[in-house]
């Protein structure tokens, strides 16, 4: 198993399409909290949510380009950018 960092950047001026798909992406993460680590929202200067950071574990990147692919906040076009890297926890509650 190998850790991912999973940081997506909104399209600008798509906060409503972000919480018109809300619930339909809690459920479907809800469906791997086996493999995340760590997720939340990402937030703007103001506070409003502009995107999402996740940290999942999965056999390789192509079952993390797969979960991202899936999301229903991908598939409702919501990100303007996605990028998917291996990460190593050096520090902190998840350093091994």
């Amino acid at each position: 198993m190998s850790i991912f960092a999973i940081h997506c950047l909104d399209k600008p001026a798509s906060l409503e399409l972000r919480l018109a798909n809300r619930e339909a992406h809690l459920a479907y993460a809800g469906g791997f909290k086996a493999h995340i680590k760590l997720g939340g929202p990402l937030l703007g200067e103001d506070g409003g949510m502009i995107g999402s950071m996740l940290i999942m574990e999965f056999d390789d990147i192509e079952q993390a380009r797969a979960f991202s692919a899936n999301d229903p906040y991908a598939k409702a076009g919501l990100f303007h950018r996605v990028e998917i890297t291996a990460f190593k926890p050096s520090l902190g509650g998840f350093a091994s």
